[in-house]
């Protein structure tokens, strides 16, 4: 097993870096702080193939893998993760259209969605049903050659501004067969938004409730057949899970190393704080578990990129300690700045505040435990 990434990996590697330092870092505390969604930026992304990094080239997607995308996402969010972790969802979105979609619905959209000239959300979650997805009360009646949509879907990243809505409504018996998938556009009559949530943190993108009041959608805009819809939900969770898990990677690298310069600099008690063997000890165990983080995602990634009949555990191990792990690792950087690190000069609370929610979305931590321990069961 080759642990080192190949030429083209780190090309890919060093482009996201150099975007990321270019355009997303210099902004991010801004755009935090006056809750910008930079739209114009992720347009910037998508022209260095970003927003459809595991599309079909045939639609203008770029054709890699999820170990690319990992490694592409982890980079991203080293610049601003907030902004990083919505290039995660549209990506997932349009790959729903991509890999289940009729031709005809993919060639559509998706050369729209990987230029970003349509901005894509992902609608799954609903006031009743988070963890319980399966137990979703949006509804799709067939009436003619239209569905008609009712119901609401809640935390929705891009809610109000995506263009494209990718939705998961009941068309049949209860639970997880008799969900069906949909794409919605903005502007259909019956399709409303609710006010943009005030969040802990990801402020550089917008979060609203989804609503449906008779909302007519075409056959045409179904994503495969009737009652696939909850299957192909969490096929893109598995990848998900894995760019969520990166975007955390990301994040933590860029406090670990804030705090590593923060400790060589500063000094206490008439010596630096680098020669304290305590702090030393916290920098060694911040820097082997975000190691291990990384490790555990990139494996995952290549199961599911090999269709590896473990793949669904292997993701829903690899989010859970990678993130968990990351918004420590940013905690204890926090901590090692002392009072500075609660200041908003420094980037330390934005990337605790933006890190603490990768432990509850693309399926809380404790349902990955749940899923964990089914597929060692089933297995």
């Amino acid at each position: 097993m080759d642990f080192a990434l190949t030429d083209d990996q780190v090309a890919i590697q060093d482009a996201a870096r150099a975007f990321a330092e270019g355009q997303l870092a210099p902004h991010s505390a801004e755009w935090d702080e006056k809750k910008h969604f930079p739209v114009d930026v992720l347009r910037q992304a998508a022209e260095l193939g970003f927003a459809g990094i595991y599309v079909q080239e045939d639609v203008g997607g770029t054709g890699l893998s999820r170990l690319d995308a990992s490694i592409i996402f982890e980079a991203l969010s080293y610049g601003d993760v907030s902004t990083a972790a919505y290039l995660t969802i549209h990506n997932m979105a349009s790959w729903m259209i991509d890999r289940f979609g009729s031709d005809e619905l993919r060639n559509r959209y998706l050369p729209r969605l990987t230029t970003m000239e349509l901005i894509a959300s992902y609608c799954l979650t609903e006031p009743g049903s988070g963890s319980d997805a399966a137990n979703m009360r949006t509804t799709a009646r067939l009436d003619g050659d239209h569905y008609v949509l009712n119901g609401g879907k809640a935390f929705i990243s891009g809610g109000g501004v995506s263009d494209v809505y990718v939705v998961m409504a009941r068309t049949g018996v209860d639970g997880a067969k008799g969900v069906s998938a949909f794409v919605v556009e903005k502007g259909t009559p019956g399709l409303s938004f609710g006010a943009n949530e005030r969040k802990m943190g990801w402020n550089s993108q917008p979060t609203a409730a989804v609503n449906f009041d008779e909302c007519r959608v075409p056959v045409a805009n179904r994503i495969g057949q009737e009652g696939e819809g909850f299957r192909f939900a969490m096929m893109g969770l598995d990848g998900g899970r894995l760019n969520i898990a990166s975007c955390s990677l990301g994040g933590a690298q860029l406090a670990l190393d804030t705090a590593k310069a923060y400790i060589e600099t500063r000094n206490q008690f008439g010596k630096p704080l680098k020669d304290f063997q305590a702090l030393q000890f916290k920098l060694a165990d911040m820097a082997t578990d975000l190691e291990a983080a990384r490790l555990m995602v990139r494996r995952a990634a290549h199961a599911l990129d090999n269709r590896d009949p473990q793949a669904t555990k292997l993701c829903a191990m690899a989010k859970r300690f990678a993130t968990d792990a990351g918004f420590q690792v940013a905690n204890d950087a926090l901590q090692l700045h002392g009072g500075y690190g609660y200041l908003q000069d420094y980037p330390l609370e934005r990337i605790v505040r933006d890190l603490r929610v990768h432990q509850i979305l693309e399926g809380t931590n404790e349902i990955m435990r749940v899923i964990i321990a089914r597929e060692m069961f089933r297995q």
